[in-house]
């Protein structure tokens, strides 16, 4: 450990596999100790975990095939390599999805055939299918922590499952002298909290505020360069320089506080709205839970000291759970999608017109078949502007969306053999005016899809390892003895002493958008979103605007009926909503547009609320 008593920088290089390559190597350039990245999400795990279990059914060997790890990784790692060494940073991923192992032997090889002298480690524990197997055998039953239900009454065969491993045994595979630390399905923040319990020394029974801090800088960074202006609803401040937003840094105190800067000569910013965006983002009530540690939000605390550089703190640790989030993975079916154009007038009746078609005419052309679909959806997506200034914009989409198991109604060799495209496409010819099919209808040919089951397993019965490939040495990582037990794993109010929305004066009806800040994501099929303002006379109006019932009359039709939970951050202004099971089944199997929740937060803010008029006074956000 080092001597040294400053904060650990730890560089955040990225936040899932379609991030920008140059990460690594551009952090290099930067005064950090560690560089951490998360290439991993629930839909990659789904897509890898489901892939192990062909190749497992066909029994194809490691030779023979390429690993299931994230194909971008060496890419993005390789050219970063003699920086690495030069300048004794160390790097802790989550890449090696379902081949931890084999990519861990990669980046060996790599760092052999480039003649340096790099130790790796790996991290193993988090496949659990055969747990999970054992586990259903002995009648336990994996409640789904989102709609409910036991996994026996799925309808689905399990192929593979995944369990969120925390930053532990990152920690000691540090200590022990490792300098690459490659994982699969660690959670996101992991890498950073075991870079910083390394650094610090930090006891992982006793050093919960500690380590909760460090879980807060993690979920900062994990995501890249949304802390640094990504996807933030402040955006229209930030487009000078907007092509090349930084990558960002934390340090992390000793204390478990934070500072985030970002990588300098760079796009975007480092602010209190970033950084409180990004907090708000995929996070579900006020404790935010890892295997590790269970962080308590409400008293976060959020400063600027100055330019590009936000120090967050007031953080509080409880013990972490007995049970770690675990996804499964089966092969749901096939899905299917056909697009019409409509254009013009009356796009409403021009819906209507098309489903009353297909309720009659494809559905009785479809006879029998029609009960074959699990999901057969039609919907209306766009709308012409008045006097539209061209045809484009006055053009919207009428989008049907099948799934069903039988691959027969969704796979075919050819237009002319009835099915899904067949039976959608031959009641073209009478339909309404200014109506058109898409160009490319290769969406219309079936594709599989995966369904996704989360749900909780004890931290007892994962096999926690870490594998040091340099001596062949492995290091058990037990569960914490702190472990607690959560009978409710959040708590949920209404704002105390709400003030009286008359007492802010005149309004004017307007986006809520137009003064609030905001951010939202998806876990599995939960939804979350929060947010926030910058002033405290709006922070009363804010807090006292936005109650559940509030938030269910601004979803509208959007609203599925289910549970809505709320809590307040009164030291970054914000207000936090869980919508649950908003999702539809989780991205993968999502019969929606957002299937990841991004954007149920920019849909709220475009809604019409009444805004005080001195509010206004100050312009649009």
């Amino acid at each position: 450990m080092p001597s040294t008593k400053r904060g650990i920088r730890i560089g955040g290089a990225s936040g899932g596999f379609t991030d920008r390559q140059r990460s690594i190597a551009s952090l290099t350039k930067c005064d950090v100790d560690v560089i951490v990245g998360d290439w991993m999400s629930e839909c990659t795990m789904s897509w890898h975990g489901a892939a192990k279990h062909e190749i497992r059914q066909k029994g194809i060997s490691d030779a023979e095939r390429a690993g299931l790890f994230d194909p971008s990784f060496m890419d993005t790692f390789t050219p970063a390599l003699p920086h690495l060494q030069e300048k004794g940073i160390k790097v802790a991923v989550n890449a090696g999805a379902s081949d931890t192992e084999m990519l861990a032997k990669l980046v060996e090889k790599t760092i052999k055939d480039q003649q340096l002298n790099l130790k790796v480690a790996w991290i193993c524990g988090d496949d659990v299918m055969t747990v999970v197997n054992e586990m259903l055998a002995k009648g336990e039953k994996f409640e789904n922590i989102c709609f409910g239900g036991e996994l026996k009454d799925w309808g689905f065969a399990p192929l593979a499952a995944q369990c969120y491993l925390g930053g532990a045994g990152i920690a000691e595979a540090f200590r022990a002298g490792a300098d690459i630390v490659i994982c699969g399905r660690v959670a996101d923040a992991a890498p950073t909290i075991g870079a910083a319990m390394w650094y610090h020394g930090w006891d992982r029974d006793t050093d919960l505020d500690q380590i909760a801090g460090a879980l807060v800088a993690g979920h900062l960074i994990e995501c890249s360069s949304y802390v640094c202006g990504g996807y933030y609803s402040g955006f229209k401040d930030l487009f000078e320089g907007c092509e090349n937003l930084g990558f960002p840094i934390a340090e992390i105190m000793s204390d478990g506080s934070c500072i985030i800067e970002k990588e300098p000569q760079t796009g975007g910013e480092i602010s209190v709205g970033t950084c409180a965006s990004q907090l708000l983002y995929e996070i579900q009530g006020p404790q935010y839970y890892g295997s590790d540690v269970v962080a308590v939000l409400e008293g976060v605390k959020m400063v600027q000291d100055g330019k590009d550089r936000v120090i967050v703190s007031g953080i509080k640790g409880n013990p972490p759970p007995t049970t770690t989030k675990v996804g499964i993975t089966a092969k749901g079916g096939y899905q299917a999608e056909f697009h019409f154009y409509v254009v013009g007038l009356d796009l409403e009746q021009k819906m209507e017109w098309t489903k009353k078609q297909a309720s009659r005419y494809v559905l009785h052309s479809m006879g029998e078949n029609a009960k074959r679909f699990s999901c057969l959806k039609f919907t209306l997506n766009g709308y012409a502007q008045p006097d539209p200034e061209n045809q484009d914009v006055a053009t919207a989409d009428i989008r049907v969306f099948c799934q069903t198991k039988d691959r027969s109604l969704v796979v075919k060799d050819s237009m002319e053999v009835p099915g899904f495209n067949r039976w959608v496409l031959e009641n073209f010819l009478q339909s309404c005016p200014g109506a058109t099919i898409e160009n490319d209808i290769r969406q219309s040919a079936g594709k599989e899809f995966y369904e996704y089951w989360a749900a909780l397993i004890p931290q007892s019965v994962v096999n926690h390892e870490v594998q040091l490939l340099w001596n062949s040495q492995t290091i058990d990582i037990p569960p914490s003895p702190s472990c607690k037990l959560y009978e409710t794993r959040q708590w949920s109010y209404e704002t105390e002493n709400p003030v009286p929305l008359s007492s802010f004066g005149p309004t004017i009806r307007g986006p809520l958008g137009w003064r609030v800040l905001g951010r939202s994501g998806d876990k599995a099929s939960e939804c979350n979103v929060g947010f926030f303002v910058r002033y405290d006379d709006e922070w009363e109006w804010l807090r006292s605007l936005l109650t559940i019932p509030k938030i269910i009359e601004l979803l509208g039709p959007e609203y599925n009926g289910k549970k809505v939970e709320r809590f307040e951050m009164k030291n970054i202004r914000a207000v936090h909503f869980q919508l649950n099971d908003h999702l539809d089944r989780s991205y993968n199997a999502s019969s929606t547009y957002d299937g990841l929740g991004k954007n149920v937060c920019e849909y709220l803010r475009a809604k019409y609320v009444s805004i005080p008029t001195k509010f206004m006074r100050r312009g649009t956000i």
